[in-house]
């Protein structure tokens, strides 16, 4: 019986060579049993240019930045609608391992209820894959959440929801419409997938670990902390600070605190003075 997946991937201009890296990848990444449906959610505000080999859903920036959550959202959508049997997330600038899309289906079977998700691998600047044959050397999955055996499926603690990372996950389109997909008003950087798991927990979800769902995260320039990220990060936590009662990413709000960037302020945080115009 041929599983039908929809593999969701938010795009833009400035991620093009991450794009067309993904697509060569992503081939061969189905198999005689497992059909692929290649959606991509254009972010930025033009259309995005022609390419005959996936439905294209359009979500334009709103007035705080990229809408990532709404277009993955919109993505989601066209999905049910055509019938996929199983939603695979897949950032732009993220490979899929030889094994992803198998293990993501096994694993839904047995766990259709649940968030999953696999091992992501950071690759360095220098490591650039041409085929998924160079990938199994260059495995070493992230060391902040479990690998699991090839062939397991680990349910996390609840204690650990706030590891769910949505570079790489799947999940059923029953668990989709029950989760209601990502709230819309996290636009630009940061957060939204942190309230997704959140939003899982209190809803009784499970978050799984699926070994062998290899993914592969292509380098790119990143800030630590990612300092052109400041506002949408303070923007972004202080609406997660209204719903779960914290603030998200508190390593980097540390950071941007003893960089005498960020101040404590009325329970939450705000740029200081000497950077509230910058």
């Amino acid at each position: 019986m041929t599983t039908r997946v929809a593999v969701i991937t938010p795009a833009s201009e400035n991620r093009l060579a991450h794009l067309h890296r993904q697509r060569r990848f992503l081939r061969d990444a189905g198999g005689p049993e497992i059909e692929v449906l290649r959606i991509e959610a254009w972010l930025d505000d033009a259309p995005p240019p022609a390419f005959d080999g996936a439905v294209h859903v359009h979500v334009p920036p709103g007035r705080d930045g990229l809408r990532v959550g709404a277009a993955r959202n919109a993505a989601a959508e066209v999905a049910l609608a055509r019938h996929a049997d199983l939603l695979v997330f897949l950032d732009v600038d993220c490979l899929p391992g030889p094994g992803l899309l198998e293990r993501y289906v096994d694993a839904a079977r047995s766990h259709p209820d649940g968030l999953l998700c696999g091992p992501v691998t950071y690759l360095r600047s220098v490591q650039r894959p041409s085929s998924p044959d160079d990938l199994g050397s260059l495995t070493r999955p992230h060391a902040a959440r479990p690998n699991p055996a090839a062939d397991a499926v680990d349910t996390a603690d609840p204690a650990d929801v706030d590891l769910f990372w949505s570079l790489s996950f799947a999940v059923t389109p029953q668990t989709w419409t029950r989760l209601g997909g990502f709230d819309e008003r996290y636009e630009g950087y940061g957060a939204e997938d942190t309230d997704l798991s959140r939003r899982a927990r209190s809803l009784g979800i499970p978050l799984h670990w699926v070994g062998g769902a290899h993914a592969y995260h292509q380098w790119h320039p990143a800030g630590t902390p990612p300092w052109r990220h400041l506002d949408d990060i303070l923007r972004n936590g202080s609406l997660f600070a209204e719903r779960w009662g914290e603030w998200p990413m508190g390593g980097w709000i540390e950071e941007f605190v003893r960089a005498g960037a960020v101040e404590a302020h009325d329970g939450g945080f705000r740029r200081t003075s000497a950077t509230a115009g910058a």
